[in-house]
């Protein structure tokens, strides 16, 4: 068994919480500032998934993230909480059927808004104001991150992308322009990031739902493309700090 690799200030929160929208169980990780236990405040939030790979060599498949290591030698103020995938990861991270099943997106994000937020906000020091509320992901965790922030924006104040499953949907770009429209009191930031060495013509699928969410000021969108990227936790690793730099930059004051 690899050793455990994640920080003190990283939590499991529980083993089986209870999804009620797909009655399953997942576990739940919680990191928390360096500065949690020493001052009052309240922290903005980022709600990620493929929880085993984000702190814990020891449960991740592969590379992990380190985002708990990043964010400590950043002296980053937020909290991140860390959703475990499982076997069903192909349909609860898509909002759309597919060749691997009925999509189940809606109640996996219904799951996160209305059920895990609450609870996570009710039991830990957040701002809870949108602005202060994000969803990140990578692959099928980066394409359920845009579908989330777009389905809620009065929740999400935007999403941070890596590699997204784009060629699951590929009518992306047209399905989310309507509510790109209708979310104009919504501001959002997005941060996409791809790699030119990806399959599936990651770049251009990017490049299609960067251009669409550009022709609307109510977004601050920001692209990166690696042009010797991989579809790796390596590559995704190494983006997370300047994800989280540009994201941070346009935080408003982590007090309540």
């Amino acid at each position: 068994m690899e050793t455990q690799t994640k920080v003190p200030n990283v939590d499991v929160i529980d083993e089986n919480f209870y999804i009620p929208q797909l009655d399953r169980h997942r576990r739940i990780w919680l990191y928390r500032p360096t500065d949690y236990y020493y001052t009052e405040k309240n922290y903005t939030v980022i709600y990620m998934h493929d929880g085993q790979n984000l702190f814990d060599e020891a449960t991740a498949f592969g590379d992990e993230w380190a985002v708990d290591k990043t964010l400590n030698a950043m002296l980053a103020e937020c909290i991140i909480v860390g959703i475990d995938n499982s076997e069903h990861r192909l349909t609860e991270y898509n909002y759309n059927d597919s060749e691997y099943g009925a999509g189940e997106g809606k109640q996996y994000i219904d799951f996160i808004v209305n059920t895990l937020k609450p609870f996570i906000d009710k039991n830990f020091r957040t701002n809870t104001r949108r602005e202060h509320t994000h969803i990140a992901g990578s692959s099928m965790g980066g394409l359920i991150s845009l579908y989330g922030a777009m389905h809620y924006p009065e929740i999400f104040g935007g999403a941070g992308i890596f590699s997204p499953s784009l060629w699951l949907t590929p009518n992306a770009t047209e399905e989310l322009k309507p509510l790109a429209e209708r979310n104009f009191n919504y501001p959002q930031h997005f941060y996409l990031y791809g790699g030119a060495q990806e399959a599936e013509n990651m770049v251009e699928h990017i490049a299609a739902v960067a251009g669409m969410l550009n022709d609307y000021t109510h977004y601050d969108v920001h692209t990166e493309i690696d042009s010797e990227g991989t579809h790796s936790e390596f590559c995704w690793r190494n983006k997370f700090p300047d994800y989280y730099s540009w994201l941070a930059q346009d935080f408003p004051h982590n007090q309540q």
